[in-house]
């Protein structure tokens, strides 16, 4: 197993939003704005593009499927560095 590179909670979104720019099903005005580290898993946050009731909209299930490609890319590669 290949160790992890400990980075900046900073430097990993500006990885990870490169990631998702780079993606094919990439959406204008997607992007990570967090990201928090459980059992040895990168999980990523950002607007999920609800609407003004709180209901999914169609950016919802492409925002989930990207954080979700973010999480399993990023994640055997990188660990969230420590203050």
């Amino acid at each position: 197993m290949s160790q992890k590179i400990a980075i900046p909670k900073s430097d990993l979104l500006m990885i990870a939003n490169q990631a998702l720019h780079d993606h094919d099903q990439y959406v204008e005005g997607i992007y990570a704005t967090d990201v928090e580290e459980k059992n040895d898993v990168l999980i990523f946050k950002g607007d999920c593009f609800l609407d003004h009731q709180g209901l999914p909209t169609t950016k919802t299930n492409t925002v989930f499927n990207l954080f979700k490609f973010l999480a399993h890319e990023l994640s055997t590669k990188f660990t969230i560095q420590e203050k």
